[in-house]
């Protein structure tokens, strides 16, 4: 029997607006299928009954049946008698559709290729293991030449840094969660950004915490000097935010946000700092995607105000990762704070892991010292991909929004109707998985946008504008009402 469960009322909301022109219960366990595959209904959730959600939903129980048993007969859905229905995933990869062509084009994951010089320093890492043989190899901390070069590079940015205050982590999302599980006890609030990464969304709530979203909008045309962004954070909300909900822990994206690509005002930063620092809030500082810049002049400087005699001190936790700025492939990640907070870090880790791979941080210790040559790289590749998402963007969709992305690996399309879910899931049937706005949101919110990648080449552009504009189709074919605007139910 699954320990998590799912209220008919909870269920509504992720639903948001699902019904179409199909039949109900086809177009239920459409929208149901769709949250399970992105994520947002857990693999092992138990679904509301049929009499909830019916009553609910003001459907019969006919019609939830009738859903019920298409999810099913598609394998998204074990129905044990005493147990209820639970979501689950058809085997253990998800089957083609038949109209997928040679295969799914995968565009959730907004990731470059390997960099460059990558092969070459998994070469030098592999001469230089023989060394570490000898040791045990369960490393909880870190290589202590990684760990320096790491600090090394804060230091360099104008934050002292020793060592001692630097966790190598098995990338970024082992990193969030446990800081998560450290710092926090079940019932804590916790500022988000909404949108966000959805993985930080769950790893908080994993630990317990009580979410407090604050809204973050895409940048707007405008300067992109340091020092000069146009901001997508309001800084008076977030301050009263703080006092309202006096938060254990706020997890922030300022540098290129994912997924809107915003950048946070210096001054926003230490108003966050201060509102912070006067609530004794933990500010988690996620820098994953802040040295993807594509036109940004001048070095990127994580919430100004550290060594600012003027800007209230703040505990502050900050997250690198080679991941997204050298490759996928290497799950190697950081965190620095300062030392009593890494040693509780250290305590904690052993529970979920006993060591960080060798041969990973060898790698990314060749690779660190060439990180400008390689960000020259990456700042092309971005630059060719935000080009090609303009471009067939403005020649498919006319109708459609995108803003400017100075940086980062993704652009936050306005779509014009909230329809990002029936998009994703009718893309599906063409080849192309993508992930619909709510991914990135809480409790349904975001069907107006969809998170498009600015990481791939033109062949692959090429075959994904196809596809979304056949599932287009599909997605904007309801009657006429769907897209009143005044008619529509509010989307939370």
């Amino acid at each position: 029997m699954s320990d998590a469960q799912l209220t008919a009322r909870s269920l509504e909301l992720l639903l948001g607006t699902w019904r179409t022109s199909a039949a109900s219960y086809a177009a239920l366990a459409d929208r149901i299928r769709l949250l399970v595959l992105d994520g947002r209904i857990p693999i092992g959730t138990r679904l509301p009954a049929e009499r909830d959600l019916a009553g609910r939903l003001q459907l019969s129980r006919t019609t939830v049946a009738a859903a019920y048993r298409q999810l099913r007969e598609g394998g998204f859905v074990d129905s044990v008698r005493g147990s209820g229905s639970v979501t689950r995933l058809p085997g253990r990869t998800l089957p083609l559709p038949a109209t997928g062509g040679e295969g799914m084009l995968d565009f959730t994951k907004a990731s470059l290729p390997a960099a460059s010089p990558l092969a070459a320093a998994a070469r030098a890492a592999a001469e230089e293991l023989p060394r570490f043989l000898p040791d045990p190899g369960y490393d909880p901390v870190g290589l202590p030449h990684l760990r320096a070069e790491i600090a090394e590079r804060y230091t360099r940015r104008g934050l002292p840094t020793d060592p001692g205050q630097i966790l190598v982590t098995v990338g970024a999302q082992q990193a969030i969660a446990l800081i998560a599980r450290t710092f926090l006890q079940r019932g804590d609030r916790v500022v988000i950004e909404v949108p966000t990464y959805p993985h930080a969304i769950e790893a908080m709530r994993l630990a317990g915490a009580r979410l407090v979203p604050i809204t973050v909008t895409a940048p707007e045309e405008g300067p992109h000097r340091l020092g000069e962004e146009t901001d997508g954070w309001d800084a008076e909300g977030i301050e009263q935010t703080f006092r309202r909900a006096n938060p254990a822990l706020a997890y922030l994206i300022p540098d290129f946000h994912n997924p809107t690509g915003a950048s946070m005002s210096p001054e926003t930063r230490r108003r966050v700092l201060a509102a912070a620092a006067g609530h004794g809030t933990i500010v988690v500082a996620d820098e994953t995607t802040a040295e993807l810049d594509i036109d940004r002049v001048g070095e990127y400087l994580p919430l100004p105000g550290y060594a600012d005699p003027a800007t209230p001190a703040a505990p502050i936790v900050m997250i690198g990762s080679a991941s997204k700025t050298l490759w996928g492939g290497l799950r190697i990640g950081w965190i620095r704070a300062e030392r009593s907070h890494i040693q509780r870090l250290i305590a904690a880790k052993p529970a979920t892991d006993l060591g960080t791979p060798v041969i990973e941080q060898l790698v990314v210790a060749q690779l660190l010292p060439q990180l400008a040559e390689i960000a020259e790289e990456r700042r092309e590749q971005l630059r060719l991909g935000r080009a090609e998402v303009h471009r067939l963007v403005a020649e498919t969709f006319p109708e459609w929004t995108v803003p400017p992305q100075h940086g980062g690996l993704t652009a936050w399309v306005g779509i014009g109707a909230p329809v990002s879910s029936a998009l994703a899931l009718a893309a599906r049937s063409h080849g192309l998985l993508i992930a619909a706005g709510p991914r990135f949101g809480l409790d349904g919110a975001f069907e107006r946008f969809l998170r498009i990648p600015i990481t791939y080449t033109p062949e692959e552009y090429d075959r994904a504008f196809t596809a979304l504009s056949r599932a287009w189709a599909v997605a904007a074919s309801e009657p006429a009402p769907y897209f009143d605007q005044g008619a529509l139910p509010s989307v939370v």
